[in-house]
Order: C-alpha cells, then structure tokens, then sequence
C-alpha cells in the first residue's frame, strides 16, 4: 500500500511539525519500502505512555556480502526534527540481540549520530542510511541456535486429557511412546 504525504500529515497530531515530518516519512520510505508508518503507543522507561508516530519494518543491511532484512522500529516525538528519533531493532522470535557498541540489551540503537543530533544538519532518511552501514559493520541481530528453537518447541509436545489434566508424551530412547502409566501429569 502506498502512503501519501497527506495520508502521513492526516495520521499527524497537530503536536508535530505536520509538513515537515510527513515530508521526512515520505522521502523515509519511498527509499526504504519496507517501512510503514504509524501512530502507536510508546511506553518510556520509566513506564509513562505517549502516542508517537512510528515506522516499522525493516531494512536491507548487506553483512558478509549477502542483504538481510533487520527489522526496525524508529519512533518519532513531536519535537522532531529539535530531537533524534528513538530507534531500535525488534528480533523476531528466531532472533535475538546482540549487545554491543551501539545497541543496548533492550534493542535501543544509540549511535554518534543520534548522540550528536543537530536540526537542519540530520534527518530520517540519512539516519537511516547510518543505520544501514553501522549494521553492516556490527550486526545487531543473529539467529538464535538450533537448541533455543527446539526448546520453544517442547510446548507442542502437551495434551490436554478427557478428565482437564495436562500431560506430556516423550518418545522413549527406541522410539516407542511411553505407555500411560508413566506419562507425567502437570
């Protein structure tokens, strides 16, 4: 679906510099199409909430020679463009982080150049460049290992009995089932 200018300033609470933003988003995505804007709720630190425009969705960062698809969020406050978005990099669940330089456990994304942020000097589409060439340089994300996965997995493995009990099936080292008598009841 394409988003117009209008569609973004519509989607603007009159908080925002509408124009300018709605402009910064459309010059954003035209380039990084996989990126969707929208209002959402931001929960801060210290748990206080605010509506802010977001995009989600991700970017293509080519590491080793091969383009991988980092999923983002960039959220933008209404004293944009005076301060640097919030950015952060949102695993999907066959991911995790990986903390290093510029990214925090939690995903924030705190490079130099939002440190160093200067209205009129930075904006969204060159911020999402940056982000772009660091994450090429220092990955934020790996897929987790085969283990983690095949534990996540382990939940499958329970039934619900006739009588409301939780229990779980293993296969015995032979590859037979086990007989009811020993299954385990949770």
């Amino acid at each position: 679906m394409s988003v117009s200018v209008d569609m973004i300033k519509k989607m603007l609470p009159r908080t925002y510099m509408r124009k300018y933003v709605a402009h910064q988003i459309n010059v954003a995505i035209t380039y990084f199409k996989d990126l969707v804007p929208a209002m959402e709720e931001y929960v801060y630190r210290d748990g206080t909430t605010k509506n802010l425009m977001s995009l989600k969705g991700t970017i293509p960062v080519v590491i080793s020679d091969k383009t991988y698809n980092i999923p983002v969020c960039v959220w933008i406050e209404p004293n944009y463009p005076k301060a640097a978005p919030m950015c952060y990099v949102r695993p999907t669940r066959e991911m995790m982080i990986v903390k290093g330089k510029y990214i925090s456990s939690d995903g924030k994304v705190e490079m130099p150049y939002l440190k160093d942020w200067k209205k009129g000097e930075c904006d969204l589409f060159s911020l999402l460049q940056v982000m772009v060439a660091v994450f090429g340089e220092l990955p934020p994300l790996a897929m987790r290992s085969s283990p983690e996965l095949e534990q996540a997995s382990c939940w499958l493995q329970f039934h619900r009995q006739a009588d409301g009990r939780y229990c779980v099936s293993l296969p015995r080292g032979d590859g037979q089932p086990f007989q009811h008598e020993n299954e385990t009841s949770c």
